[in-house]
């Protein structure tokens, strides 16, 4: 596998995989040549054939027989057949673990059972889950508990077809090896999502020393396969989460792990500061103090002054996704409540910015009833790429998510951004909404860069309380076989 991380990104890795083995020797081997058909053996930046085995190993390094561990079952397609999620033991003593597949266009979650870890076997219902959406890749399959909610397992799968992951929860009963969402939850490819952006491939681990589920994606370019190939690689890691299940037992919630607040830096503070809506032409202010934009960590707290102005939510979006009604409202559409939020990775003059913003409608009462919960509004949260850059032959899509907040009970709502150079990742509602961005500026380029908060609605916001910060970057040193880290500064190109 090929990994390259840019600024601050796959921080945890080195914070918590931290470990010695002096006694092993690794065996794995990396095969660069087969990697890639276009790129020179050193960078494989595009994808082309790729070569792995797996065998078993005391101490996960030496991987000595026993490959393949499971191989296809008579009739499929072995390369529809990869994935498998982490193994775990039932209270019968026996292991399982998952593997994506399909037939034809029917997506499969594939269960495998073994008692020794060795030899595995399908389980009498091959299918613990399945969905008509064309080839399940990366499933994962694991319990959550929060809220005074009893224990529900989580599966998610990721689209091959589709390019982005669903997930439901629902009931598991080990003994007969049966997995049922709960009926409430849409089960297919507008189901509930981990992020409505760019990040696909995730996989979580459960942190026992911290009680918590870490939750890790991948985010792949959005340039050209020319631009890959130039600098040499392509693709990163998302900043890990911290995944949980959310009060109401609706929805899975999402934060960036602790972890990351250790890469703080310089800090700005702007609180109370009223953001006028009106004018024809928008307004903002620009959030300064920071020695690079480009490299930061901005939470902020945004109160809703008049929700009276909201617009109402258009009929006509009813049943659509939310990227549809974000790319029908950008962030330089002239609203009731909103756009507001933020520009990012803004030019000097502003002609290159994106976008991170919420957007406030007004359900009718028929609506209101039809929802259920007393929830009068519709709150989308939007990441608008549309003038990122100068840069051409780029793939610059609108993402958006609808955020599950009562916006009415305090007229306040939150985001958190995640900015490191062509990442942008952010969290609103306190992580119930997550959306991630690949960009590629050529003007706001490191301390270029500069951060603006705007409101191009009707209604005053005010933010109530943001905190900017300069993030440092992890620098990996593997001295007498230990993994360590230092905190410093540099730049991705």
């Amino acid at each position: 596998m090929w990994v390259r991380t840019c600024g601050f990104l796959l921080v945890y890795s080195l914070l918590v995989l931290v470990f010695s083995l002096p006694a092993t020797e690794a065996s794995h081997r990396i095969f660069s040549h087969l990697q890639s058909v276009e790129a020179e053996p050193e960078n494989a930046a595009v994808w082309g054939n790729i070569v792995w085995a797996h065998a078993v190993s005391r101490y996960l390094v030496n991987w000595p027989g026993y490959n393949p561990v499971i191989a296809p079952d008579a009739g499929v397609n072995a390369t529809a057949f990869r994935d498998p999620t982490t193994a775990w033991r039932g209270p019968d003593g026996v292991w399982r673990l998952v593997v994506g597949t399909k037939d034809n266009h029917r997506g499969i979650a594939a269960l495998y059972r073994s008692r020794d870890f060795k030899r595995w076997a399908p389980a009498r219902r091959r299918a613990l889950h399945s969905g008509d959406t064309g080839m399940w890749e990366c499933p994962d399959f694991y319990p959550v508990v929060g809220g005074g909610v009893k224990v529900k397992h989580v599966l998610k799968v990721s689209l091959d077809l589709k390019r982005y992951e669903y997930y439901t929860f629902g009931e598991y009963d080990h003994a007969a090896d049966a997995y049922v969402s709960d009926a409430a939850l849409a089960d297919g490819d507008d189901g509930l999502r981990y992020n409505y952006g760019n990040f696909y491939a995730s996989k979580t681990f459960l942190d026992t020393a911290k009680h918590r589920r870490v939750l890790w994606g991948w985010a792949n370019e959005s340039d050209s396969a020319a631009a890959d190939v130039r600098k040499g690689w392509a693709g990163v890691q998302a900043i890990p989460r911290k995944v949980w299940l959310a009060p109401d037992g609706k929805q899975l919630m999402q934060w960036p792990v602790a972890e990351i607040e250790s890469l703080r830096g310089n800090h700005v503070n702007v609180t109370d500061k009223l953001v006028r809506g009106g004018g024809g032409g928008g307004n903002y202010f620009e959030v300064t103090g920071l020695a690079t934009p480009a490299q930061a960590d901005v939470e902020a707290t945004f109160q809703v002054m008049d929700l009276d102005k909201a617009e109402p939510f258009d009929p006509a979006w009813r049943g659509a996704d939310a990227q549809a009604v974000c790319a029908a409202r950008g962030a330089d559409a002239r609203g009731g409540v909103g756009p507001f939020g933020l520009w990012v990775l803004a030019s000097d003059e502003l002609k290159e910015r994106t976008a991170v913003f919420f957007s406030v409608f007004k359900r009718d009462d028929a609506d209101v009833a039809r929802v259920g919960g007393g929830k009068k509004h519709v709150v989308l949260m939007c990441n608008d790429p549309s003038r990122s850059s100068y840069a051409e032959q780029l793939y610059k899509p609108t993402y958006a998510g609808f955020v599950d907040v009562d916006i009415a009970a305090t007229g306040k709502i939150s985001l958190r951004t995640l900015i490191d150079h062509s990442v942008v990742e952010s969290f609103g509602g306190h992580g119930k909404t997550a959306i991630l961005a690949r960009v590629y500026p050529t003007k706001a380029v490191g301390d270029k860069a500069r951060l603006f908060v705007f409101n191009n609605g009707e209604s005053d916001v005010k933010v109530t309380n943001l905190n900017a910060y300069d993030m440092g970057s992890a620098k990996i040193t593997t001295d007498d076989g230990v993994i360590r880290f230092n905190l410093t500064r540099r730049h991705c190109t």
